[in-house]
């Protein structure tokens, strides 16, 4: 393992922003982890782990240590007569592992197919879409404490799920690496189709039974033609969370905007999609310097070429204004911004 001086970070986001780290190591085992947690040069520096960068945006260099977790490693830990528990390491690629149960007919996960990342963003994040959460299939969370070295697991309750929330977010922020997510899947497919245009696409595809890998593929297919590719355009998928107000909020707002797209909650709150929000406002396609928001989805901001940070920011702010002044709605980011 080594530990490089003023990295370049501009391959390591998928914004592809130009900003540098004072250290950055790259670690495959636990042991290289412990190794450099202890190493004094770097033992009183800030740090933050790094997945597959598709979740933040950088805003300056970052003045510490960048840990790139490359922990790898698939295994089918116990089964049962309806369930089968997969242990996955943090730095496996999410794409691939969804890909990889959906091979074995284990669901519960089919519905977040191409969601970048890593593995140990999910839990964090809470990943969701189209009906399915982490935190349905989530057994346990591994970690490991950055400070103190202590090893730590999380069960489903103790992970503090929310939507796109979870404890990692919050009381242990930037405190731990996690190491391996357990999940317990199904051996049981129960299609959820209904939501956005999962049944819709598999009609297009032609689709005489309703598979597993059918779900996953229409929901690659609607993904792809929605979202830009980071490898041609910067971009962290959706920048920003769906907000969910007050139903007392919402029914002012509809008689007002009857066309609004709405869910109710479980707890008799509403979900209002974030991107109708933002198109509603003007800016879906609109270029703002090297920067924007894509013309197929108005969720997602890109870099055009040579934006910084603080520019793909200070855009979001101003979209942030402008929902908050016309339908007096907070819009919250998803994306990390250091």
């Amino acid at each position: 393992m080594i530990i490089e001086n003023d990295k370049s970070l501009q391959h390591h986001n998928s914004f592809g922003i130009k900003v540098s780290a004072k250290y950055f190591a790259e670690i495959t085992s636990l042991e290289d982890f412990r190794i450099l947690i202890d190493d004094p040069k770097i033992k009183k520096e800030n740090k933050i782990i790094l997945g597959g960068g598709s979740n933040i945006l950088f805003t300056k260099d970052f003045d510490g240590l960048v840990i790139k977790n490359s922990l790898t490693g698939i295994e089918l830990i116990k089964e049962d007569a309806y369930n089968t528990w997969v242990r996955a390491a943090s730095g496996e690629i999410w794409h691939p592992f969804v890909l990889f149960c959906v091979e074995r007919k284990l669901a519960g996960i089919e519905n977040l197919s191409l969601i970048p990342g890593q593995v140990g963003a999910a839990p964090m994040q809470n990943i969701g879409a189209y009906g399915m959460e982490v935190k349905d299939t989530c057994h346990t969370v591994e970690a490991i404490h950055l400070a103190t070295g202590e090893s730590m697991i999380f069960n489903n309750e103790d992970c503090e799920f929310g939507y796109r929330e979870s404890i990692f977010k919050h009381r242990y922020k930037d405190e731990l690496l996690i190491t391996a997510v357990t999940f317990k899947l199904n051996k049981i497919f129960k299609p959820k189709i209904n939501y956005g245009d999962i049944r819709l696409t598999l009609e297009e595809m032609r689709v005489d039974e309703i598979t597993m890998k059918a779900v996953s593929d229409a929901v690659i297919k609607i993904r792809s033609s929605k979202l830009p590719d980071p490898k041609e355009i910067g971009n962290a998928g959706s920048f920003f969370k769906n907000p969910v107000i007050s139903k007392k909020k919402f029914n002012a707002l509809i008689k007002k905007y009857p066309l609004m797209p709405n869910f109710p909650q479980q707890n008799g709150m509403v979900k209002v999609p974030a991107g109708w929000l933002i198109e509603q406002c003007g800016w879906k396609g609109k270029v703002v310097g090297q920067t924007g928001v894509h013309k197929a989805q108005a969720l997602v901001l890109v870099n055009y070429g040579g934006a910084t940070g603080n520019e793909i920011y200070a855009l979001a702010l101003k979209i942030q204004e402008s929902v908050l002044e016309k339908f007096g709605i907070e819009i919250v980011p998803e994306v990390n911004v250091v």
